[in-house]
């Protein structure tokens, strides 16, 4: 399987995507480092989530937003684009399961924005640090030597890219690498809006559902794979 996913991150020149993602991150940083300090003066009442104060609120916020997008766009790169311009005829010609095949492109998705969101997170947090004390940015609440930051920034990171895969059966369905992105953009402003004063991100009972629904979007991505035609 590793062999299939270094394979496909070739195939589809990940370099390219190593650059739009450090791209993203430096933009990300010009966004959050004025707004940061702008907040950090202000009153502000409802400023804690999960014990990492509102800097670390706007990093979760930015960089989850961000990365369920590029999740998307790479899926609809390495998935979906292959069947709406008929090249999956040939990689399925191989004397491999399609399913494995299928598999192993999902996972080369997966696991690069899942170290991309991690890698950012991080790169975003120690920027904070070292520019807070310039900025007059309060980051003594983040807390990176504690245990739970660490899961946390795990758990959360891959749920987040996870979720993304709920856009890729819309996508197949419409052939439609435009349709994959859209659901994407629409799934951010479902599972990072509001409903009155209640944080949806904030309930682990949204993310399980979102969780099965990303299960339940993988398996039917692959489960008729090896019979369905591809015309």
């Amino acid at each position: 399987m590793m062999k299939l996913i270094r394979l496909e991150w070739k195939k589809n020149n990940i370099l390219k995507y190593v650059r739009n993602a450090a791209v993203m991150t430096a933009v990300l940083v010009l966004l959050i480092l004025p707004m940061a300090g702008e907040l950090q003066s202000e009153e502000v009442d409802d400023v804690f989530l999960h014990g990492m104060g509102i800097v670390g609120t706007m990093v979760k916020l930015f960089v989850e937003v961000v990365y369920i997008v590029f999740t998307a766009v790479m899926l609809a790169s390495f998935i979906v684009s292959a069947y709406a311009k008929k090249t999956m005829h040939l990689m399925f010609s191989y004397p491999i399961r399609r399913r494995k095949i299928l598999l192993s492109q999902m996972a080369a998705v997966w696991i690069f924005n899942m170290a991309g969101m991690i890698a950012s997170k991080l790169l975003i947090y120690g920027i904070l640090l070292l520019s807070g004390p310039f900025l007059g940015i309060s980051t003594a609440i983040l807390e990176l030597g504690a245990l739970s930051f660490w899961i946390d920034l795990l758990l959360r990171s891959a749920a987040m890219v996870s979720i993304a895969y709920i856009t890729l059966p819309v996508g197949l369905k419409m052939k439609s690498s435009k349709a994959t992105i859209v659901t994407a953009v629409i799934l951010v402003c479902f599972t990072h809006g509001n409903i009155g004063p209640v944080r949806l991100t904030d309930n682990i009972l949204f993310f399980v559902i979102l969780f099965v629904l990303s299960a339940a979007s993988v398996y039917l991505s692959v489960c008729n794979v090896e019979t369905k035609d591809l015309i």
